[in-house]
């Protein structure tokens, strides 16, 4: 079964976001997968789609050397990320708004 955008955002919608706190110079929130076992199977695919869907980006941006390169998914003025390339390892979704140039890499 196919799972794509219109999805995305079903899950999207259904999961709990909280902001990063221990991180509030780089604004964003995150989802733990832990935190709703019934969208178990929506989280492992929305972060296969962030994966084989998203762009490559250096993260911070301006960096001379990146501290990261990850697959970034826009959807709907948001950009998603996992931090694992494993999916079965991924426990968290991270989000942070486009117009956030805080964040944006």
């Amino acid at each position: 079964m196919e799972f794509g955008p219109g999805d995305a955002r079903c899950y999207v919608a259904k999961a709990s976001w909280r902001f990063a706190k221990t991180m509030p110079q780089w604004p964003h929130q995150y989802t733990v997968r832990a935190w709703r076992p019934d969208l178990e199977e929506g989280f492992c695919a929305f972060a296969s789609l962030i994966r084989t869907e998203g762009v490559v980006k250096p993260w911070p941006r301006d960096a001379a050397m990146p501290r990261y390169r990850h697959p970034y998914l826009e959807l709907d003025g948001w950009q998603y990320w996992t931090m694992s390339p494993v999916i079965e390892e991924v426990d968290v979704i991270n989000r942070a708004r486009l117009d956030d140039e805080e964040y944006r890499p």
